[in-house]
Parts: C-alpha cells; structure tokens; sequence
C-alpha cells in the first residue's frame, strides 16, 4: 500500500490537489468585496467534505460499473485508489493534530 501511495504518479496528483486548494483558499481572501473569515475549522470541514464527495462519487462508478452501464473498469479503479489515498491523507493529517493536541496539553505551565 505504501507503494501505491508514494509513486510519483501519486505524489504528483496529491500536489496538483494541494496546489489547487491553495490556489482556491487565496481567491477566497483576495476577492472583492467583504473580507471572509476562513478560519481552522472551516479549512478541515471543507478539506473532510472533499474525502466524503471523493468517496461518494468512486461508489457511484462502482455502482455503474456492477450495473453493467458502460463506465470503463481503469475509471473505477482509479477512482477507488484516489479516494483511498485520500481518506489515508486525513487520517494521518487527523493522527498528528491529535499528537500535537496532546503535547500541548501536557507541556508544563
């Protein structure tokens, strides 16, 4: 899995991703009109929203494909290991805000 996860194919997708959210969270700031408060948890509700539509539509492929409607086998896969890295990327995201957390908690007053 591994593998899988650290091909350069893989690490280049994830970059295109992470480019384009930034690019789309540098819009958000710099557009006309009132200011918007983005704040922390805002980013991680969209960022887990994003996982969950990733998940929801790779279904719906596998869906189609077991249906026997004319959705090509390379498409599903595809989209299954898409939403699979996707899902390992927020927990381990998840995993170390949780480290973090624990470490501020126990750090002497």
């Amino acid at each position: 899995m591994i593998e899988r996860a650290t091909s350069p194919a893989n690490i280049q997708a994830m970059l295109r991703t992470l480019r384009s959210l930034q690019a789309e969270a540098g819009a958000g700031t710099a557009g006309a009109g009132a200011p918007q408060a983005t704040g922390f948890g805002a980013l991680v509700q969209g960022a887990v929203g994003q996982v969950q539509e990733a998940q929801v539509q790779t279904r719906e492929l596998q869906a189609a494909y077991e249906r026997g409607e004319p959705v090509p086998l390379t498409e599903v896969v595809l989209g299954m290991q898409k939403s699979s890295l996707a899902f390992e990327a927020t927990v381990q995201v998840r995993n170390k805000l949780l480290k973090a957390y624990e470490d501020v908690l126990n750090m002497p007053v």
